[in-house]
């Protein structure tokens, strides 16, 4: 049996299409610019594609890599490390969030130490962590926890002051407690912003991967990527380049997606306006 689409739900369809073909051709422009400056040794006197390697060439690593028994454990050793990290920063940055977007009192005493500490960049950061942990392991985690807890825990913060304060008193005058407008008003009106800054926070984590693994390891994709630096192979060093930022877009989008099945009522109202 043939099921035919109304209008409005082929009309979504269509622009679906529309903005995946658009996505590609974008990807597909990309390849073709690189390959044209690589190829013809483009060198723009301040940018220069002399020594960068060819499409061709990054396609070779990276089937090399994926014939490569090593790809497993780097994999697993990065997701382990960037998952690890980016659970603890979301479970400590929505609690501080919801905490300090709650009570100005609390915000006045948690916010300014933590905003000293969110400009410094996290290779800074490998120093204190090696002196901090006993071991290397612990040291990565805890520099992808960094790079994922500020955008969680700001987001979170955001979310909660941009509640709106009449729905707070229209619930404080029906008589609901602090416990009740806490679950009921304020963590479903602050939830669109949680789910931002933990997908941000996702990408960010990924982001400090190869500082996270410049510190120690034997295995890793930020690992291998810097391995590759110090070895002047420079293939895979954009082949582990491509592999970090197609897994964090991909955890991203995940995390992004299971966020957004926790908010229907969220997605109906922008549909609404």
């Amino acid at each position: 049996m043939i099921k035919i689409l109304s209008q409005p739900a082929y009309a979504r369809v269509l622009a679906r299409s529309g903005r995946l073909l658009t996505a590609l051709l974008s990807l597909a422009a990309c390849v073709a610019a690189w390959h044209w400056a690589t190829a013809r040794h483009v060198d723009l006197g301040l940018v220069s594609f002399q020594h960068v390697p060819t499409p061709a060439d990054v396609l070779a690593a990276a089937v090399a890599l994926l014939e490569s028994p090593k790809l497993g454990q780097h994999l697993g050793a990065s997701v382990y490390r960037v998952f690890a990290g980016f659970i603890g920063a979301a479970v400590v940055g929505i609690v501080l969030g919801l905490v300090t977007g709650r009570s100005r009192r609390l915000a006045d005493v948690l916010l300014p130490p933590l905003e000293v500490l969110r400009p410094i960049p996290a290779v800074a950061w490998i120093p204190l962590a090696i002196l901090m942990f006993p071991s290397s392991e612990l040291s990565m985690v805890f520099i992808t926890f960094i790079g994922a807890l500020f955008p969680i825990l700001l987001n979170t913060v955001h979310g909660v002051e941009g509640v709106d304060r009449r729905l707070v008193a229209s619930a404080r005058s029906l008589g609901a407690k602090r416990w009740r407008i806490f679950a009921e008003v304020i963590l479903p009106g602050a939830a669109p912003g949680i789910v931002t800054g933990l997908a941000i926070g996702m990408g960010t984590a990924w982001f400090c991967l190869v500082t996270a693994e410049m510190i120690s390891g034997q295995f890793g994709i930020g690992y291998y990527t810097w391995a590759s630096y110090t070895i002047q192979n420079y293939p895979e060093i954009v082949v582990g380049m491509l592999f970090i930022g197609a897994i964090g877009m991909g955890s991203s989008a995940l995390v992004k997606w299971t966020g957004n099945l926790f908010l229907p009522w969220y997605h109906l109202q922008r549909k609404a306006s």
